[in-house]
Order: structure tokens, then sequence, then C-alpha cells
């Protein structure tokens, strides 16, 4: 379910709007977009809000019927710059990648792949799960030190659980840590990504050098009496040490946050690069089929991808900052 990433997710003549110094509540819709056969909700990359600390895409997908033979069906694709972070909910999906691996993801387990460099991966069906298929992904930025490194590949099939305060519900640590517990997750940047299953009203602990936002996956919640629903994504921004959520029904969402990740991010199609040459050059390996990206042992046919858009005469964007460059829908 990862990317790729559109125009109408980063368009390239909008800057970021920055990261507010005091809490606030921003709340915001999902655009709907389409990955493999399936309609997702795509909470990050958006107008305005290009990133949560290091965390620069968040899909929601499903609830969907899958069949032994017929899933998410994601052919072979590249990256760089950037982890792969999925998580499901219900249903399992078969991940096949370049370096070799071969993992069945199911609910409660964590698939985490670094890009560096360069990897290619496919998300398929499993050959023997029939049922239903709801998940998240989530891209996170590696900075400068580490995003041109090798690529690499992790599944944690045990993570750490929390019991939120008071008996309002519990809360698994994907990424980094939280309430006293620590995922074994790598992360390159301080960052933090949580699933929260909430069953009343609860006060969440938070950093107070985090910048934090809230993705209802299913029930409904509200932040300051304002609502977040699923398909909506709640940015909460920094200097809180707790959040109160109060849970309209029960809940489950997902907390993302993170230091501001400050470093200049160029997003186009399944690529985090910095430059548009970075971005060429991902491009013509994967058109050119050089060993940059290497082999995935997948039926599913390899996805092309036609050239970025300036070098079809597409527009340059607004000069300074943070900003993001999408592929055509």
């Amino acid at each position: 379910m990862s990317g790729p990433v559109g125009t109408a997710d980063a368009p390239p003549t909008r800057a970021d709007t920055g990261h507010p110094t005091a809490p606030c509540v921003e709340v915001g819709e999902s655009r709907e977009a389409t990955v493999g056969r399936f309609r997702v909700r795509r909470a990050l990359p958006r107008r305005g809000r290009r990133t949560v600390g290091a965390w620069c895409f968040a899909d929601h997908m499903g609830p969907a019927d899958v069949t032994e033979n017929s899933g998410l069906d994601i052919g072979p694709h590249p990256h760089i710059g950037l982890q792969t972070v999925t998580w499901l909910t219900d249903g399992q999906v078969l991940h096949r990648d370049s370096l070799g691996s071969e993992q069945v993801i199911r609910p409660g387990q964590l698939n985490l792949m670094t890009a560096g460099g360069g990897v290619s991966h496919a998300e398929e069906a499993t050959g023997h799960y029939r049922g239903t298929l709801e998940g998240i992904q989530l891209w996170v930025a590696l900075p400068e030190a580490t995003r041109h490194g090798p690529a690499a590949f992790e599944h944690h099939t045990e993570l750490p659980r929390t019991e939120l305060d008071g008996g309002a519900g519990a809360a698994t640590v994907l990424v980094g840590d939280f309430g006293g517990a620590a995922s074994p997750a790598r992360y390159d940047t301080p960052l933090v990504g949580v699933e929260l299953d909430l069953r009343a009203p609860a006060t969440v602990p938070l950093r107070t050098g985090f910048e934090y936002a809230l993705i209802v996956l299913t029930g409904a919640v509200a932040v300051h009496g304002q609502p977040l629903r699923p398909g909506r994504l709640g940015y909460l921004g920094e200097g809180r040490d707790e959040l109160r959520v109060e849970a309209r029904e029960p809940a489950r969402a997902i907390l993302l946050g993170g230091k501001p990740f400050e470093e200049p991010i160029l997003m186009w199609w399944n690529f985090v690069g910095r430059t548009r040459e970075e971005i060429d050059a991902a491009h013509a390996s994967w058109a050119a089929r050089d060993d940059r990206f290497g082999r995935v042992d997948s039926a599913l046919p390899r996805i092309p991808v036609a050239a970025p858009h300036w070098q079809r005469g597409g527009a340059r964007p607004a000069s300074g900052g943070r900003h993001s460059e999408g592929s055509a829908p």
C-alpha cells in the first residue's frame, strides 16, 4: 500500500506552513487515492502539512475484501530516502523486496523497510488468507546522515503495549518510546508512533519538544471539543506534555510525533530526496533497470512511471522552505 505521492498530495507551488511552537488543533480531511486496486485515505502529505516530525506519508487502507490470490496487488516499485512502516489492523499481506525478504505481515506485527540509497519491493496476496484487509502505511523521511546508506529490512512480531491511565485503553508502541515502553524498531531521528486503542476518555503523555498528529482509523474521538473521525488528521502542534482525548465511542487511532524535521525534502512518486537531480537519477535507474534497486522475486508486473513533470515542462515550485513535488496522480 505504498505510494505513490501525487501532485494533489504535494502541489509543487505550495510551501509547508511551518511548525507552530504552541499547542493547536488543526483538523484536515484526508484525500482519497488509489493504490493498487484499493482506495485509501491519505492523511499525509497534504496542502500546508507535509511532515509531522520525520513522518511524511500516511495512507489508511481498507477495510476491503481480499482473497488468497488477489490482495493489494502492488507490483515491484522503488524507494529512496525513506522508511516504510506497515501496520495492519486486520488481514494479511505478503511483503517481498530486493533484499530477498519474503514476509507475511499480520495484525500486531510491524514491517519496517529502510530504503537508504535504493530498494524495491512488492505487496501481494498471501496465497492462503481470505477475508478483510485494513491497515496503515507510513513513510519516514531519512536524515542526511543515513539517507544514502544501505537498504535494510526488519519485522517485529511483538511490540510493547502499555495501559493508559484509568483503564481508558491501551497503547502499542510501533516506533520510539511512549509511556515507559520502547519499540525495538529502528528510527534515525527523534520519533514516536503509537496505536491507541481507546475505550474511554484518556490522558496521553507527550513530549514538549515534539510535534504531534492524530489519525483516527475507526470510531470517533474529540480533542479539545473538535471531533476527529476516520478520514481526518488532527495536527496538534508542539509544546504539550499531555493530550486529553475523548473517546466518543470505542476508537482506534495512530499518534505520530517527532522533533520537527528541518531538512528540506523533495517528494516525487515513491522517492524522498533533496534535489530534482537526485530524483532524476533515481527515475533513470528504475527506467533503465540497472542494479541500483535490485530485483524482486514477484509474479506481479513491475510498475513503470513517466519522467518527472519538470522534465516535461512542469512548473517550478516556490523557493524556500520545505516542499514536495508529486508525480501525476
